[in-house]
């Protein structure tokens, strides 16, 4: 299976080996960051630093000063972690390794924009605000990440583009010193502390019937139980439609599918309007569509038409391909995502296994997280793996 590893733009610039170490682990493509958010990344063999911090949710690249002139929501350029046309820079030298290159696009998850402008972040039950997570109902949020998606997706040079977080973000966050698993919620909890209370989605749940104060307080009595640890908020969606009522879960659901469902639509319409012939374009995905986070939850058979495939997270098993697989799309590429980096909980030296049980479910191809975060003996694990399964 063809494969491809994640890269930062830090990862590749100011290290001349770089690119010819990537080339070497037996991969054919890299998915490059052309917008990412917020991180302190490790950068073990780089000849000039150990750890890039990049502070805020930037582009990776100059946006074009025409496409956002005048508008409040536009995205923030990269501070020295990442100056100038960082992304251009390390696509160029990875290309000339002989690698394809594909933009990797993080999209609705940025945590300056919701300090900056807080009226565009998630606002759930409580009134508590998640500036990590711009709300995807709100006309302007929606038009400022389909704009995004189109311009940092077809930078020049690129063959595909991989799209991340398009879709609901919730509570679930990695932030600094977090200190928010003292109560297991469990899928359902999370899905109603992740429930949206902005003007524009109390109105999206009056079009299904719901009354926005009834529900906010439907949702605050639902989790009283959790909170008071007598009772676990567990069970998938049927733990959703437990603690909300079936009908009720159900119009929630159907009033947050329909906006994810149309931001996917819409994004991907406006990279493929951008973008040449043959360019590919893949969404990071869970065939849960109630599911929130980087990997956005989906419908299976509605996303593999509109999109040329997903990435799909198998760490510690492969199980979710099996709804996408299921669909039978001809073409359609199904990228089995695995962490090859000890230390963040992946495992290198079962890649060669980990790769033929993904194919067994329906994988056509890998993607590696990450190269640039791994060590040189997982480097060595990934390269002895790829060639044992090949």
């Amino acid at each position: 299976m063809k494969a491809s590893a994640f890269v930062y733009p830090w990862d590749v610039n100011g290290d001349p080996q770089a690119p010819a170490r990537i080339a070497d682990l037996g991969v054919a493509q890299v998915t490059l960051a052309a917008a990412y958010h917020s991180t302190r990344a490790l950068t073990p063999r780089h000849p000039r630093h150990r750890v890039v911090t990049a502070e805020h949710a930037a582009v990776l690249y100059p946006p074009d000063s025409a496409r956002w002139q005048g508008r409040t929501l536009r995205p923030y350029e990269s501070g020295d972690w990442a100056p100038g046309d960082a992304y251009g820079e390390a696509a160029a030298a990875l290309a000339d390794a002989g690698l394809d290159v594909h933009t990797w696009v993080v999209l609705a998850h940025n945590s300056r924009l919701g300090a900056e402008h807080p009226h565009t972040s998630v606002l759930n039950a409580y009134g508590d605000r998640y500036p990590w997570a711009p709300c995807i109902a709100q006309p302007a949020t929606r038009a400022y990440l389909t704009d995004l998606a189109a311009e940092a997706a077809v930078r020049p040079g690129a063959r595909g583009t991989e799209l991340e977080s398009l879709g609901w973000y919730g509570l679930a966050h990695l932030h600094a010193h977090d200190k928010t698993g003292g109560v297991p919620l469990g899928d359902a909890g999370q899905y109603l502390m992740s429930l949206c209370f902005c003007p524009d989605c109390r109105a999206g749940y009056g079009t299904r019937g719901l009354d926005a104060d009834e529900l906010a307080a439907g949702v605050r009595t639902a989790l009283e139980p959790v909170w008071r640890g007598t009772e676990p908020a567990d069970g998938g969606w049927a733990g959703v439609e437990k603690l909300l009522g079936e009908a009720t879960a159900n119009a929630t659901r159907a009033w947050r599918d329909d906006r994810a469902r149309t931001l996917q639509e819409a994004a991907v319409a406006a990279v493929r309007a951008a973008a040449p012939d043959g360019f590919r374009i893949l969404l990071h995905a869970d065939p849960a569509s109630f599911h929130c986070g980087a990997n956005a939850g989906v419908d299976p058979a509605h996303v593999l038409s509109v999109a040329d495939g997903v990435i799909v997270p198998c760490t510690g098993g492969a199980g979710l391909l099996t709804p996408f697989a299921e669909q039978a799309v001809d073409g359609a590429v199904l990228a089995a995502n695995l962490t090859v980096v000890t230390g963040m909980g992946g495992s290198p030296r079962t890649l060669a296994a980990d790769a033929v049980r993904a194919r067994d479910l329906g994988a056509t191809e890998l993607r590696l997280y990450h190269a640039g975060l791994a060590s040189d003996g997982d480097l060595e694990a990934v390269r002895a793996g790829l060639g044992a399964a090949a």
